[in-house]
């Protein structure tokens, strides 16, 4: 069963290219920005834990809420599965394809056929629309010529996937709410939330105090890495090419608010897409000081990075907090 002329969302990250392909066939067609802003998507984490081999610099909210952030501000039914069974996993998914209704899968990429880069990560994110005997008919970030398909066996590796950030065997769909989307509100409640949360992290190793902690731990774990070019290498190009760390999200977040000012013309709006354009930017010179730190183990590269998280950390404070002060003032 193949869904025909499926209306796939071309996007850069997979969240929002996978929900925003979902949401594409109930009628709610939003742009990708759109999408990443309403599902209030703009964070940061550094993340180890003794069973990964090196650290995680990651730029967004946690898996899992962007999407479940977009459905409540826009009133969308979100129904999510998991199993620890292969055989129920399965089931969870055609069930739906057989009525006629695309999944959304939470998946390790490792086992997808078409990742030649061969890095393991179960935060990964398509939406399948289709299956026959042997494949599977998948939407993925960054890949723009559809059929994109994995053999049956493949996905269930990449489902069952154990390791950071897996789950087991998740499966998502997406319905229409009983009332119409007010976009305005929903607009205004993700900025809010986005930023309280950015401002206000639960721990030191998320939101704008992560980044700052980032600056130091980076001088750390240089000095203790048994394998400097490939843990920083590795990093660097997570971080730019396969859209885990802070340029691809600051600029997905920069045109959302180009979006946000055109519904609701503030000036703090403006000047907010103005600062994470110049941020953006200054992530993507992290990421190239990372690579150069692993490319040469030239310590000098890190202590530059170190200096910039630090600039990128306070500018980031000062700009979601002008848009929290902004909305707030005027009673949402």
């Amino acid at each position: 069963m193949i869904i025909e002329n499926f209306p796939a969302l071309i996007g850069k990250h997979c969240e929002t290219t996978a929900t925003g392909s979902l949401l594409n066939q109930i009628g709610v067609e939003l742009s990708e920005p759109m999408l990443f802003g309403l599902g209030e998507g703009l964070g940061f984490i550094f993340w180890h834990m003794k069973s990964m081999d090196f650290p995680f610099i990651g730029g967004r909210v946690k898996p899992d809420a962007l999407t479940e952030n977009i459905c409540r501000n826009l009133g969308l039914h979100l129904e999510v599965k998991e199993t620890a069974s292969a055989k129920k996993a399965w089931e969870n998914v055609v069930q739906y394809i057989d009525q006629g209704q695309a999944v959304g899968l939470k998946l390790d990429c490792y086992h997808l056929e078409y990742f030649t880069n061969k890095i393991h990560f179960a935060g990964h994110y398509v939406a399948m629309y289709g299956y026959d005997q042997q494949k599977a008919y998948l939407v993925d970030s960054n890949r723009n010529n559809l059929p994109l398909t994995t053999s049956l066996e493949s996905l269930a590796l990449a489902r069952s996937e154990k390791g950071p950030m897996a789950s087991k065997n998740l499966s998502y769909t997406i319905k229409q709410g009983t009332q119409a989307y007010d976009l305005k509100e929903a607009v205004k409640t993700a900025i809010i939330n986005n930023a309280q949360v950015h401002l206000n992290p639960p721990i030191q190793n998320l939101g704008y105090k992560g980044i700052a902690k980032t600056a130091k731990e980076i001088k750390k774990w240089f000095k203790r890495s048994d394998n400097i070019k490939h843990e920083f290498t590795t990093t660097a190009m997570l971080m730019e090419k396969a859209g885990t760390g802070g340029a691809l999200f600051r600029n997905l977040y920069r045109d959302f608010l180009e979006e946000a000012y055109e519904l609701l013309p503030l000036e703090e709006i403006k000047a907010a897409q103005h600062s994470f354009q110049a941020i953006a930017l200054q992530w993507t010179t992290i990421a190239h000081l990372l690579e150069q730190a692993g490319n040469t183990e030239n310590e000098a590269y890190i202590h530059e990075a170190s200096e910039l998280l630090v600039q990128v950390s306070e500018s980031e404070r000062v700009t979601m907090d002008a848009l929290l002060n902004e909305f707030l003032q005027m009673g949402r």
